[in-house]
C-alpha cells in the first residue's frame, strides 16, 4: 500500500498538475500558432512575394516532374523546403510569444520582490496625545 500512496502523493502535487496543464495548453497554443502562420501570415508573405504558396516549394530528388508537393511525394523522394520554411516561421513566432510572456512574468516577479517604502510610524492614539500635552503643560 505504501507504493500507491507515494504515487498518489506524487501525482497530485502542484508541480505535476501544473506541468500537465502547461502541456495541454501548450498543445492548444501550438495549433493556434500553426493556424496563424498557415492561414494568415504565409498567405500575406506569399502575396508580397508574388502570390507564391510556400507549401509547394520543393525540389524533386528522384528526377520526376510534378506541379504540387503531394504529387511529388507520391512519385518519390522530395526536398520540401517550403514546408520547412513554414515550420521555421511557426517556431520563430511561438518562441517570440513565449519570450514576451516570460518577460512579462519576470517583470511582475521583480515588481513583487521590490521592498515597499518604509512606512512612517503611526500617530499615537488620542488619549496618549492628550496625556503628553498635559505632561508638557505641567512641566512648564
Amino acid at each position: 500500500m505504501g507504493f500507491l500512496s507515494e504515487f498518489r502523493e506524487f501525482a497530485v502535487k502542484g508541480n505535476v498538475i501544473d506541468l500537465a496543464v502547461g502541456v495541454i495548453i501548450g498543445g492548444a497554443f501550438g495549433k493556434i500558432v500553426d493556424s496563424l502562420v498557415g492561414d494568415v501570415i504565409m498567405p500575406l508573405v506569399g502575396m508580397v512575394v508574388g502570390g507564391l504558396n510556400f507549401d509547394n516549394y520543393f525540389i524533386p530528388l528522384a528526377g520526376q516532374a510534378a506541379t504540387t508537393l503531394v504529387e511529388a511525394k507520391k512519385a518519390g523522394a522530395v526536398l520540401a523546403y517550403g514546408s520547412f520554411l513554414t515550420v521555421m516561421l511557426n517556431f520563430i513566432i511561438l518562441a517570440f510569444v513565449i519570450f514576451m510572456m516570460i518577460k512579462q512574468i519576470n517583470r511582475l516577479k521583480r515588481a513583487e520582490q521590490t521592498p515597499a517604502a518604509p512606512q512612517a510610524p503611526a500617530a499615537p492614539p488620542e488619549d496618549i496625545q492628550l496625556l503628553r500635552e498635559i505632561r508638557d503643560s505641567l512641566k512648564r
